[in-house]
């Protein structure tokens, strides 16, 4: 059964990329199809007949070999293409009321004039408030072909009546960098969420910022980073290694072994380097920590990444679906390959997140075992590291569950922080944006427990979320540190929440301490 599913998904890539053959598997599959046309006692829907069919070869294959419909193919590749055309605003519903939370920066919506803080209210005339929208409303009806207009009708606060605007539709990148700005006097930070079409780019400008402020040190956030292009993963780990390292190699069963060295001038090969990962940093996030890492340039400073090592190649079918098909292994400079066993069951591969917190892997490094086979030692330093299961951090920090409670899970997944500052913003966005020039100063006078505990409290409260005392004085500290980073993003922009956020991060701190330390001297590190 097995052969004959592979052999089905042979016949089905060969048929796009229009080869001269077919298998025998392939020959067999479409005589089947002849006989239920032919002969089968009922009607069929001969498309869903053969997706049914490729959703289930794949399964026979590895966990992220998958078919993707083709309705679905360009949302999925917008994330990584780093585009899609719309009117260029971050949004949430609040109270069945679309609330727009920032505009991004040169998009068609600033051009026209709207606002942060604004209530869309109508859309090419059509009453969109207190009717139940939901996300995928939102996006059909905002989101079109560039060039085309739509109509919106804008509530705002010191208006009485709608404004209407006429907005044209343009193309909006989709930012990698959520975040950069100095952590200290000479220590840098960025925070990349995926290894897009154009984060080369954005990372590069970033650095030059940061440059441009003294940076001497750098912080490389990948922390829930789930990878993205390969080409983008070498193209970073390029900017940090100086010339003829090998970055990565591929390679199999119809790929022969590919290698991956620098090959540019890097815009940060000198100065210490420490890469946050987690258990949510996987491929490409990997294959930038374990070059990092096996070269002894920097320290990976977090908890076991995911450990994600296969190699995807998108295949086109007739009707405009595709399928990623896994066509080989990835292995770090020191030939290491970090993808996790897949032979069992495939819902115990994607729980293994769940396993390694009820295992105790989240809490305690030492609960983490490597077979002896497994071990490697980086190229400079001859430091032991592992392959086999992720990347393994050279300092680890666990999982802090000191600070949640109960109380805090309850508002948090009720979407009650976004909502209260929201609502907060709504009538004090004025004031605090003249009181607050800076994010430094914001940082330094904005006292949130002043400010919005106790309405916040009223306010979860109002939303059945009833207060506790010991809980609320649990978790006051993240509750806080969460309330202040939304309302600086709702002034500001996302690196402003990261610069909020990160005052009570573990991982960013450790970071901050071992630039800040002995550790790259101790470990002979290559950072001068």
């Amino acid at each position: 059964m097995k052969s004959t599913l592979f052999l089905l998904i042979n016949l089905l890539i060969y048929t796009t990329i229009k080869a001269q053959f077919a298998t025998e598997g392939g020959r067999k599959f479409d005589a089947l199809l002849q006989y239920i046309n032919y002969a089968y006692v009922d009607s069929t829907n001969e498309t869903k007949v053969v997706e049914d069919a490729i959703v289930a070869a794949l399964k026979e294959l590895d966990p992220h070999s998958v078919y993707i419909p083709a309705d679905e193919v360009k949302k999925m590749n917008e994330p990584l293409v780093g585009n899609f055309e719309g009117i260029g605003i971050q949004y949430n519903i609040l109270q069945d009321t679309i609330y727009v939370v920032s505009i991004i920066s040169g998009g068609p919506s600033e051009k026209v004039g709207i606002l942060a803080g604004d209530k869309i209210i109508t859309v090419n005339g059509e009453n969109i408030a207190g009717v139940g929208i939901k996300n995928s409303d939102v996006q059909d009806k905002l989101r079109g072909k560039k060039g085309t207009k739509v109509s919106v009708a804008i509530l705002r606060r010191e208006s009485k009546e709608l404004l209407d605007f006429t907005i044209t539709r343009d193309e909006i990148p989709i930012f990698s960098v959520d975040a950069s700005y100095m952590a200290t006097g000479e220590i840098g930070y960025i925070k990349i969420n995926r290894f897009a079409q154009n984060t080369d780019k954005e990372f590069s400008d970033a650095i030059a910022k940061l440059k441009l402020q003294k940076m001497k040190h750098l912080i490389i956030d990948l922390s829930g980073n789930g990878g993205g292009y390969l080409k983008t993963a070498i193209q970073l780990a390029d900017e940090l290694l100086d010339d003829k390292k090998l970055i990565v190699f591929t390679e199999g069963r119809k790929n022969p072994k590919q290698e991956y060295y620098t090959a540019v001038k890097g815009v940060f090969e000198k100065g210490k380097v420490v890469i946050i990962v987690d258990e949510g940093s996987a491929s490409a996030s990997e294959i930038v920590s374990g070059a990092i890492q096996d070269h002894d340039r920097g320290l990976i400073v977090g908890r076991r990444s995911f450990g994600k090592g296969l190699v995807q190649k998108p295949f086109t079918l007739t009707d405009g679906s595709a399928i990623r098909l896994t066509i080989a292994r990835y292995f770090t400079p020191s030939g290491r390959c970090i993808q996790r066993p897949y032979n069992e069951e495939k819902e115990d591969y994607y729980n293994e997140l769940t396993r390694r917190f009820e295992h105790g892997e989240l809490m305690n490094a030492d609960s983490i075992h490597f077979p002896d086979s497994l071990k490697y030692q980086t190229l400079v330093s001859k430091r032991t590291v592992y392959g086999g299961g992720g990347i393994m951090p050279d300092i680890f920090v666990p999982i802090d569950t000191s600070k949640y409670s109960d109380y805090f899970g309850k508002v948090n997944r009720k979407g009650l922080f976004n909502e209260f500052v929201l609502k907060f913003m709504d009538s004090k966005r004025d004031s605090l944006t003249k009181l607050y020039s800076t994010i430094t100063e914001f940082r330094k006078s904005f006292n949130p427990e002043d400010e919005l505990l106790e309405s916040f409290i009223q306010y979860a409260k109002n939303n059945d979320v009833e207060p506790v005392d010991e809980q609320i004085k649990i978790s006051k500290p993240v509750i806080l540190n969460r309330l202040k980073a939304l309302v600086a993003r709702n002034i500001w922009d996302t690196s402003a929440f990261y610069e909020i956020a990160n005052e009570t991060n573990d991982l960013y701190l450790k970071a901050v301490e071992e630039i800040n330390g002995t550790s790259f001297k101790k470990e002979k590190l290559v950072y001068n």
